[in-house]
């Protein structure tokens, strides 16, 4: 970061795709302790009186959301698996939001896509955004490409990421997101906030 503070009436906290079904077995995870690092940094972020922001994926009934030419959601639509349309049930219990955060359902990858995410975040005068969560090669990559692209300042949390291709995280971390984005530690936004 270019400065050790954060400017907490500018800045959002959003939690991205951190799924109750694959924080805890994913090896990438587990291995990183990525599910406490991101209770640090909520707390933190609790504390400071920041804004804080979820995002999971989620379709309701018949995933009409879904195109056929989605190559990515469209096996989703066809598993036979029933829709889950409340962001709430997805997100992992060890970071859910409380009352006054804001939860946003998203039907793509990226969070800011489609969603009322980014008329949120301009609504409360945010132009920083702090992004963690899962997948680094998902939703991690695709926010902070239409971030940058819609002229936030970005903040990644390296060890508040995972993704199933450790080598994919390290390589977005190291040669791809700095380009658009601050990449730092828990423990550099933690004292940052403090």
């Amino acid at each position: 970061m270019s400065d050790d503070r954060i400017n907490i009436s500018s800045t959002a906290l959003i939690i991205a795709d951190f799924y109750k079904d694959m924080m805890g077995t994913i090896p990438h995870s587990i291995e990183r302790n990525v599910l406490h690092n991101t209770q640090e940094v909520q707390k933190a972020a609790r504390h400071s009186g920041m804004l804080i922001c979820y995002s999971a994926t989620v379709f309701r009934p018949g995933y009409i959301e879904i195109s056929d030419r989605n190559k990515t959601f469209s096996q989703r639509k066809n598993s036979g698996q029933p829709a889950v349309s409340d962001p709430i049930e997805v997100i992992h219990p060890g970071v859910s939001p409380i009352n006054g955060e804001v939860v946003v359902g998203k039907h793509r990858v990226n969070a800011l896509y489609g969603t009322d995410l980014d008329m949120t975040l301009r609504a409360n005068q945010i132009n920083t955004i702090i992004l963690l969560g899962y997948a680094t090669s998902g939703v991690v990559l695709s926010t902070t490409r239409f971030a940058a692209d819609s002229d936030y300042g970005i903040i990644i949390v390296e060890d508040c990421c995972a993704d199933t291709d450790p080598e994919a995280h390290d390589f977005l971390m190291k040669k791809i997101f700095p380009r658009q984005a601050d990449v730092v530690t828990s423990a550099d936004i933690i004292k940052a906030l403090s």
